[in-house]
């Protein structure tokens, strides 16, 4: 699966989430931009799992910052899936 494909399936994941109707770049930030709290994370990322089938640690959770980070985690876990 190609970035471009990870890409447009986790817009549309992130859809119901981003309550501000943030503009989504890789630079875009959940903290910060999308102001995620903890319990909205894990159901995104729950949200994540299930759709590519795959885990995100909680280790790797703590390094994703942006949304390109997210896409690059979740290609390279989909990749060695």
């Amino acid at each position: 699966m190609d970035r471009a494909e990870i890409d447009r399936r986790i817009r549309d994941l992130i859809e119901p989430f981003n309550k501000n109707g943030v503009t989504i770049t890789d630079a875009t930030t959940f903290q910060g931009d999308l102001e995620f709290d903890s319990l909205t994370v894990m159901d995104f990322v729950a949200a994540i799992e299930d759709e590519f089938d795959i885990i995100i640690s909680m280790n790797q959770q703590a390094e994703i910052e942006t949304y390109g980070q997210l896409v690059d985690a979740v290609k390279k876990l989909v990749d060695a899936g």
